[in-house]
């Protein structure tokens, strides 16, 4: 698992790095001003915040749902993990509105080609966490066999 994380840290950083060197050294290419002429910047204090609201609001619930697991609290596992289904659907849906409501196009220069690869990509990571956690939700109600106990939970702990 740590080299799964370090292995994504690496993927994501050169990005990052792509965005902070461009926006601090604007090059001719782009008109020398940042962001490039002819591109409205996005706004990250609204819909950006929301969403990372949304991410580390999910992230604790997540981790009261693996909390109320290593308690034996059914309820509260079912509860927290719904809630952070739900939260994860919401953010998937407020990207796709950001997405649809901005001027901001892939080809759009080197900042739009960052812009959609780092929210793209992270976007994908939800959605296929959303659907690891949705297929942990459905086990708690598989009535043939308990999936999740205090010592047996590893579908969970991977979905994290």
């Amino acid at each position: 698992m740590v080299l799964f994380i370090l292995a994504e840290s690496m993927f994501f950083f050169p990005f990052f790095f792509a965005y902070f060197y461009y926006s601090t050294s604007p090059s001719v290419w782009i008109g020398s001003t940042w962001p490039p002429f002819g591109i409205v910047a996005l706004i990250p204090c609204i819909l950006a915040a929301v969403n990372t609201i949304l991410l580390l609001s999910s992230g604790l619930f997540l981790t009261h749902a693996h909390a109320c697991l290593l308690r034996g609290c059914r309820q509260g596992f079912i509860y927290r993990i719904t809630d952070t289904i739900s939260m994860a659907l919401l953010f998937i849906f407020l990207q796709y509105l950001e997405y649809k409501y901005s001027n901001l196009h892939i080809n759009d220069s080197v900042y739009g080609s960052i812009f959609f690869m780092i929210t793209g990509f992270h976007g994908f990571h939800v959605i296929i966490g959303t659907i690891l956690l949705f297929s942990c939700y459905t086990q708690v109600f598989a009535e043939e066999t308990v999936m999740f106990t205090r010592q047996q939970h590893f579908g969970f702990l991977a979905a994290l």
